[in-house]
């Protein structure tokens, strides 16, 4: 659990987001923060930032797409799965799904997944297209063994 809380705690100071930021989900296997950043950039390229996060972190990102992304992304369900009742089955696409109906809300919307040793990582922010609001950061850290 100590691991969860470190490399979340580093994404969310390095995104300005820490102050104020509450847990989602803080359980053994898996822990979801959610908070919103004070950093200020460029909303279009956020996908840069987050994917520079990663790396200055030394985790590896990885396609969510892929069957290695989809791996991760079912242990990372499975871990939400231990701690809250869901209906619906794991699905990968609805990732892609959310930021569909963020964007609706007129929304930009970036995410980025990566593996850090044994840690499946997914981080996702989300900004009104003015920029006017808050920008919106939610990280998921999980235990992938």
């Amino acid at each position: 659990m100590m691991q969860t809380n470190k490399i979340a705690g580093k994404i969310m100071t390095a995104l300005e987001a820490f102050h104020g930021s509450h847990p989602a989900i803080d359980a053994n296997n898996i822990l979801i923060v959610r908070g919103m950043s004070r950093k200020r950039f460029d909303s279009e390229k956020m996908d840069v930032v987050l994917s520079d996060l990663l790396g200055d972190m030394g985790a590896r990102q990885i396609d969510m797409f892929s069957k290695e992304g989809g791996n991760v992304i079912g242990i990372m369900d499975e871990r939400i799965r231990e701690n809250v009742q869901i209906q619906s089955e794991t699905d990968v696409s609805g990732i892609h799904k959310l930021k569909e109906s963020l964007e609706a809300m007129n929304c930009h919307v970036e995410y980025v997944l990566g593996v850090q040793k044994d840690m499946g990582i997914f981080i996702v922010t989300w900004v009104e297209l003015e920029g006017i609001g808050p920008r919106f950061v939610e990280v998921v850290v999980a235990n992938l063994q």
